[in-house]
């Protein structure tokens, strides 16, 4: 089971939820930052409390003392927020850390890949591997390949979860999450 630990947020229960619930219906503005928009805060904040609500296969954690790696491609609209949120954090026991690179990432290398942008899914997308969460941008990203869009309304970050693609990928996803998300795709 994928749980933060050092986060001081509960194992088990409602908690996680509540928090997931609470980030959707904080209210956001996308020109309050001048160098990152609160937006990208968070979905910084949602990207690593996903862990808490997927169980990856373990042949996708790579070898015990291997990196829970959350890998951003392209144009990275983090900039230090998504550092600063994963510092220090573990997910089943490994350090998180937060790669970023301009292409497709080597097999085994990302636990989640984040793809920024309203654009298209990648093609490369269908081919990342079992085990690997993909998180995009918009309702079509989740209707061409992705798992996780997120999603800006009412000055609002929530998200559609397309749980057919994640089972594909070996990949569950708890219904805490899944109750959360704007609209699921079973």
């Amino acid at each position: 089971m994928a749980q933060v630990t050092s986060s001081g947020f509960p194992r088990r229960g409602l908690a996680p939820v509540f928090l997931l619930l609470a980030l959707s219906l904080l209210p956001i503005s996308l020109s309050e930052a001048a160098d990152v928009p609160l937006e990208y805060g968070v979905k910084a904040t949602f990207l690593l409390r996903f862990t808490q609500f997927i169980e990856w296969p373990s042949e996708a954690l790579g070898p015990t003392d291997a990196p829970f790696n959350i890998c951003v491609v392209g144009n990275d609209p983090f900039g230090a927020a998504l550092d600063q949120i994963v510092s220090g954090e573990t997910v089943n026991g490994r350090k998180v850390g937060d790669p970023k690179m301009d292409r497709e990432p080597a097999r085994g290398l990302c636990q989640i890949i984040f793809i920024p942008g309203q654009g298209e899914s990648p093609g490369w997308l269908s081919g990342v591997g079992r085990g690997v969460l993909t998180v995009g941008e918009g309702e079509s990203f989740v209707r061409n390949g992705g798992m996780i869009g997120f999603v800006v309304e009412n000055r609002r970050v929530t998200f559609y979860i397309n749980q057919r693609n994640a089972a594909a990928a070996g990949l569950d996803i708890r219904s805490g999450l899944l109750a959360v998300a704007k609209s699921v795709i079973r």
